[in-house]
């Protein structure tokens, strides 16, 4: 028997699923966008309408009995309330859905250590309190709850639980966390890739013998996506703004720069997010003018010019200055010239911001792959490439479903 490992990711917009072989080798995908749900993206009836219709698009060319381990991604930070049997009790919380009560958020404060993922406006745990407070309720992370729809349990995982407060140098729940909320009403943690349970009876033909594993967050699956596996490996996204994951033997804590340290695999995924990014290109040039231009840029040779790209006032990492401007000038007449200009801005703080990963106590980059819409500029990678200095290998994938499946695969 062939055996198939299955993934689902749970994003922003919707659900995919995809089924792998055991050399890593696609052999079914499927989609279902939540908006072809009624009752909106906060509701879990809809995460799991869309997650059905994705794991059947992906099942439909395989042989369902074939697949012997499945694994989930959630948004991180995104959570809901439910009953003994896992029933929801209301709507989920939003991983972007902000925290107004500043007592609670004063609380937390209080009690906690500055490294703690859980503190701030998008406190997973100011999301747990405000969630258990809906009568007798457990309160479990999105990618937990889906999880438990195949085998019956609600067990969440390291990476998920993060911005809820727990401690993964410690392996545990911290004892400070107690005087915030009861612990009893949180889910047991275990390490991403572990087995939770099997699926036992379900709609979708899988064997009730197929191992369901402990899951992760998106942005952690997205990076198991790309193949990145040793000590060193980055991982850069270039979408609206500038995200990077470094993978280091040692866990990185740095609040003040957004820093913070999920363990998975047996290693630690370092990571932090500057405002730079293509929402900055697009304050001057269409997405149609990017591609135009670029194409006339000669990336081996620099413009002189030393800008930092910023969409707006403000940045977090890895310069930590809520007041630093953007610098996008002088502006030479050439706009190719100028977008290059923009383009090494952005190099330069991509090279940074790995360096102060380094200063911060994570190991030196030796590779880089990259995601995102700007990864199929040319010209712009070019131009990364030589202020790296670093291989540049093509990721394996771009999908989250895929890392998931990827982590379902770990569990054999």
């Amino acid at each position: 028997m062939a055996e198939l490992f299955l993934g689902i990711d749970l994003g922003t917009s919707g659900a995919r699923a995809m089924v792998i072989d055991g050399a890593g080798q696609v052999v079914g995908a499927g989609k279902s966008a939540l908006s072809d749900h009624a009752g909106g993206p906060r509701a879990p009836a809809v995460w799991w309408a869309a997650t059905q219709r994705a794991v059947r698009a992906a099942l439909a060319d395989v042989t369902v009995g074939d697949v012997v381990a499945l694994a989930v991604d959630g948004t991180s930070g995104t959570m809901l309330a439910i009953d003994g049997r896992g029933a929801p009790l209301s709507d989920g919380l939003m991983y972007n859905d902000a925290c107004t009560d500043g007592d609670l958020l004063a609380r937390i404060a209080a009690v906690s250590p500055q490294t703690t993922a859980a503190r701030g406006a998008t406190s997973g745990l100011a999301r747990a309190v405000q969630l258990a407070a809906r009568g007798k309720a457990r309160v479990v992370h999105q990618a937990d709850w889906i999880a438990g729809q195949f085998s019956g349990r609600w067990i969440s995982d390291e990476n998920n639980a993060l911005k809820t407060g727990y401690d993964p140098v410690s392996g545990q729940w911290p004892d400070w966390i107690a005087e915030i909320i009861d612990p009893a009403v949180l889910p047991d943690v275990v390490a991403p890739g572990a087995v939770v349970g099997q699926v036992g009876a379900n709609d979708f033909g899988l064997a009730a013998t197929c191992l369901v594993v402990a899951g992760t967050t998106d942005g952690c699956a997205s990076f198991l996506a790309t193949g990145a596996a040793r000590v060193g490996d980055g991982v850069t996204a270039l979408g609206s703004t500038l995200t990077i994951k470094l993978l280091s033997d040692k866990p990185v804590f740095a609040p003040e720069f957004g820093i913070y340290s999920h363990k998975i695999m047996g290693l630690w995924l370092a990571g932090g997010a500057s405002n730079s990014g293509g929402a900055a290109l697009l304050v001057d040039f269409s997405p149609a003018q990017i591609a135009s231009l670029s194409a006339r840029i000669d990336p081996e040779t620099d413009t002189g010019l030393s800008y930092y790209p910023l969409a707006k006032t403000g940045e977090r990492f890895p310069v930590n200055d809520p007041d630093l401007a953007p610098v996008m000038g002088p502006r030479p007449a050439d706009d190719s010239a100028h977008l290059q200009a923009m383009f090494e801005g952005i190099a330069t703080i991509e090279a940074l911001a790995y360096r102060r990963l380094a200063e911060l106590g994570a190991p030196p980059l030796r590779s880089v792959r990259s995601v995102g819409g700007g990864a199929a500029n040319t010209a712009w990678t070019r131009i990364r490439a030589r202020r790296l200095a670093v291989a540049m290998p093509p990721p394996l994938s771009g999908e989250a479903a895929y890392g998931t499946a990827l982590l379902a695969r770990s569990a054999r």
